[in-house]
């Protein structure tokens, strides 16, 4: 009997990674049968998949907006529930004080900023401009300030809903407010935050009603007098820091225990805004914040058609905390990334300048897209699935992204003079496509060219690229289950 009880557990973890392993595969049937019309026809799912179109923006006033591309996470084990984010504010505005339950990288794609966040009860602040990345953890208060003088800054971000409250979504929680956002606190019983501020009813309710103008404002909107929010980033950083310590009553000391409060509202309120810092040694720890600039990085590889680099934990050490990479490609006009995994990671790309064609295949070697991309598009490709990147004739090609591993990414190339096949040559793989060793060389030696590759006949021309989408539309796509199924385990029925 007790042989058989310390079974149960063991077949019950089997029973469950089974039911889990069929529900995944169940999950892609599903997504399929969705595609099937009144007919029993199916329309193509590949786009659908694999180019991120669901947006929502989560902020929009007259300072500016944040939308919000929403991630394809959960459907594969190891996948880390990542969306992207696009910022946009008007010249001398203000995203306000708030922290997240996820944590944020952010790109300045164009313009400068200036960022403050709390790091180890410290306000931190940064300047950043063009090609500068930033990593602000989840639950860190933080602001965002367009410095730049008459230019729009745009902003884009991951969102890590790792330590998220609800599962690949994510909060703000706004610390400053009034009626549009709510502030935090005002959620707290009125007595409370007068006690907590040492200030009257009446004085706190001017305060926590006053902001109406949304998440991101005017620093100093005309014709309207300076809001809070102005008076308070004009402050010098030792007078800002001295503001918070007065909101939250810093410096006073209780006479006794019995004035001593029983609840930790204060502690709270200093660790959202940090405390000043006085030791040097401390002033050291904040280089950890520091910001990393793409644009100042030589590329890991450069050749007549374009160049990339990726940047990982080893670059950026505050990566290693987001377990999340980075990388860049630039194309020139007609070139293309040799086709290759990511062994390693799940990518997600975002077109920054020009356009091209993304090609991604299923693991059956079917395609599973070749669409068209431009400026402001999102996409994203699982790990392990093969894919390339191909720029239009038109012009180069340049594309940012984000990958679910802060390691050094080692990606596979499938054709070029540094590819698997190069590595493979030999009889075993001469066997396996059916030909002689002889034949098999002169087809992988033909490229002379690795990683990024000339490719004047496979980079389309616009016309190409309609006529193409208007017959991959008339064509079926086969089933993504049947990259699961037998092909997977043939020669094992």
């Amino acid at each position: 009997m007790g042989k058989r009880r310390g079974l149960f557990p063991v077949l019950l973890v089997m029973v469950m990674c089974y039911a889990a392993l069929f529900g995944m595969v169940g999950g892609y049937e599903d997504e399929e049968r969705e595609g099937e019309g009144e007919s029993g026809g199916r329309r193509p799912k590949g786009e659908d998949w694999f180019l991120l179109q669901d947006s929502k923006h989560v902020v929009q006033t007259e300072a500016g907006f944040m939308k919000v591309v929403t991630g394809f996470g959960g459907r594969f084990v190891d996948d880390k529930p990542l969306h992207i984010g696009f910022i946009s504010m008007e010249p001398n505005s203000l995203f306000i004080p708030q922290y997240l339950d996820s944590s944020l990288i952010l790109f300045i794609r164009r313009g400068e900023a200036k960022v403050g966040s709390i790091y180890k009860d410290e306000l931190v602040e940064r300047q950043l401009r063009a090609g500068d990345v930033y990593r602000i953890d989840a639950g860190s208060a933080f602001y965002l300030v367009n410095t730049a003088e008459g230019q729009k800054l745009h902003v884009i971000c991951s969102i890590d809903t790792s330590e998220s409250l609800s599962w690949h979504s994510f909060r703000s929680f706004f610390i400053g407010g009034g009626r549009n956002p709510k502030s935090v606190l005002s959620g707290f019983d009125q007595q409370t935050l007068s006690t907590a501020f040492n200030v009257s009813i009446g004085e706190l309710r001017d305060i926590m009603t006053r902001q109406q103008s949304g998440a991101i404002v005017y620093l100093s909107p005309e014709p309207h007098p300076p809001s809070v929010w102005s008076r308070f980033m004009q402050l010098k950083k030792p007078e800002r820091i001295a503001h918070l310590k007065r909101i939250v009553h810093f410096e006073e000391v209780p006479r006794n225990e019995e004035e001593r409060p029983t609840w930790s509202f204060r502690e709270f309120l200093i660790s959202l805004f940090g405390k000043e810092n006085k030791k040097a040694d401390d002033r050291r720890r904040t280089k950890t914040l520091d910001s990393y600039n793409l644009y100042d990085r030589r590329p890991d590889f450069r050749n007549n058609y374009g160049w990339s680099l990726a940047v990982d934990e080893s670059d950026y050490s505050p990566l290693r905390r987001s377990g999340i990479g980075i990388y860049l490609v630039n194309l020139t006009a007609g070139s293309m990334m040799a086709p290759h995994i990511n062994p390693t990671a799940t990518e997600y790309g975002i077109v920054l300048k020009g356009s091209g064609n993304i090609q991604i295949v299923y693991p059956n070697g079917s395609l599973a897209m070749n669409a068209k991309v431009s400026e402001g598009d999102v996409f994203w490709v699982p790990r392990y699935f093969p894919f390339c990147q191909i720029s239009s004739r038109t012009g180069p090609f340049e594309f940012f992204g984000f990958t679910t591993s802060a390691h050094r990414n080692r990606p596979q190339f499938l054709v070029g003079a540094n590819s698997l096949l190069q590595t493979m040559r030999g009889p075993e793989l001469a066997a396996a496509f059916g030909v002689d060793e002889e034949r098999l060389r002169d087809i992988i030696d033909a490229q002379r060219e690795g990683i990024i590759l000339p490719s004047a006949s496979a980079s389309p021309s616009d016309e190409t690229v309609h006529m193409e989408e208007k017959i991959r539309r008339e064509v079926t796509i086969p089933k993504m289950v049947d990259s699961f199924g037998n092909d997977m385990v043939m020669g094992f029925d």
